[in-house]
């Protein structure tokens, strides 16, 4: 079972505010997993007190099966992601829940909680790096096979990432699509590629993943393509895939 467990330390404790900067902090750095319809679309919940609609995370997907049923499943989200969703449906206010208790978070102080931390909003300071570890060479291979039954995943992006303030390292995909963010179709595919072709062993690095819509972000697709990082590219008018690599460049011994 894969829990934030700095943040279910937290709230079990009832100690959301009187350690708002910790709990921000496990926040940031691990994310939630927010639970997803049949459809892929996010299952948001009513504010009590108004009525308006609150996007809840879970510490684990095991605690949103326990505590939401009529959820189909749960998708982790990083912070990054959790502020594209709030961008994308206006919605201000996260309910974060673990198995004994849950907190209130307004979304614009985890914006400020990253922009304090040196990272930009929509521009995170990840340090990407092409990677030779098994579960990103696993990533990338198990994605020529998988990103045909995803017209709308244009480019997959496979990296080591490196947060730059923390040092917290994990690895990475971007993925690049032609469809409205939050994309269903990238949290379908990691969800599959996870689930049925790349098995994390103990002590694997987590794997994270941003969904990029290719006009809205083409500013960063287009830096991603100048990193050298290992890529993988679908055309879904001619059913090919492309891969680059360094790894193919290298010179046969």
């Amino acid at each position: 079972m894969t829990i934030n467990g700095a943040l279910a330390d937290i709230l079990d404790r009832g100690a959301a505010a009187a350690e708002s900067e910790q709990l921000l902090a496990a926040l940031a750095d691990h994310g939630v997993y927010v639970p997803v319809q049949g459809n892929g679309s996010v299952l948001f919940l009513q504010n009590s007190e108004d009525g308006a609609p609150v996007l809840p995370g879970y510490v684990s997907e095991e605690c949103c099966a326990e505590q939401l049923p009529e959820a189909v499943g749960a998708v982790h989200c990083d912070a990054l992601r959790l502020l594209d969703i709030s961008q994308q449906t206006g919605v201000g206010l996260l309910a974060l829940h673990s198995a004994t208790n849950w907190a209130r978070v307004p979304l614009p102080l985890l914006s400020q909680t990253l922009r304090e931390r040196g990272q930009q909003v929509g521009g995170q300071q990840l340090r990407l790096t092409w990677s030779t570890h098994p579960v990103a060479v696993a990533l990338r291979d198990a994605l020529v096979g998988r990103v045909r039954r995803f017209p709308a995943v244009r480019t997959v992006w496979v990296s080591q990432a490196r947060r730059m303030d923390t040092g917290f390292e994990h690895l990475m995909l971007h993925v690049a699509v032609d469809e409205p963010l939050p994309s269903a179709s990238a949290h379908r595919l990691m969800e599959t590629l996870l689930a049925e072709d790349v098995v994390l062993p103990d002590g694997a690095p987590q794997v994270g993943l941003l969904a990029l819509n290719t006009t809205t972000h083409a500013a960063t697709i287009a830096e991603l393509e100048r990193m050298g990082l290992d890529t993988v590219r679908s055309d879904a008018a001619t059913g090919r895939v492309e891969v680059v690599s360094r790894e193919f460049d290298a010179p046969r011994q």
